[in-house]
């Protein structure tokens, strides 16, 4: 029987304090999110909260702002925090979760396209099965040469490079009903 553990990745209130949040997308994102968390509690999965920290500015523990965010009320199984962007290096998550004989990651938080989607790539590469619940991640629109993505496409990007590759691209019901 696969053993599955929820991360939920980076929804700390260090993104409030960058000049990208947009509250467009959160309110969709916290129900989801929020389903999510509490669907596999009630399935006995472990939620392991992860934190992004950074020498300085909003991401650094002296700031403040290096904890969840205010509408997240659960109780982790595990908490870490990561210095770079996926969440399995160097963290000391990488050691629980084979401890705990976790096979199954599912992927929640914020930066879809960034360590969400990382962590996904590198969990693949690690031997775990992966299930990307992409409407329980946020990101914000990003700039290039000129042009504009919308987080919808984002998200987008990130699920067309993911499936079929690196993860089971699945929706917070579809995931709760496969664990």
């Amino acid at each position: 029987m696969a053993q599955a553990a929820l991360l939920v990745i980076d929804v700390q209130q260090s993104f409030q304090h960058r000049d990208f949040w947009q509250e467009e997308d959160v309110p969709a994102f916290q129900r989801h999110i929020s389903a999510l968390i509490e669907g596999c509690q009630a399935k006995a999965i472990p939620v392991v909260d992860v934190f992004h920290v950074a020498p300085q500015g909003p991401f650094a523990l002296d700031s403040g702002w290096v904890k969840r965010m205010d509408f997240l009320q659960h109780e982790a199984a595990f908490s870490v925090q990561k210095h770079v962007h996926n969440a399995l290096t160097e963290s000391g998550l990488l050691p629980w979760l084979e401890a705990q004989g976790i096979d199954t990651l599912i992927i929640s938080g914020i930066r879809t396209e960034q360590c969400c989607e990382t962590t996904a790539r590198v969990a693949s590469d690690l031997g775990f099965k992966v299930l990307f619940v992409s409407e329980a991640t946020l990101t914000f629109p990003m700039t290039h040469n000129g042009v504009t993505l919308s987080s919808a496409e984002l998200i987008h990007r990130t699920e067309t490079v993911l499936i079929n590759r690196f993860a089971e691209v699945v929706s917070v019901e579809a995931c709760l009903a496969r664990v």
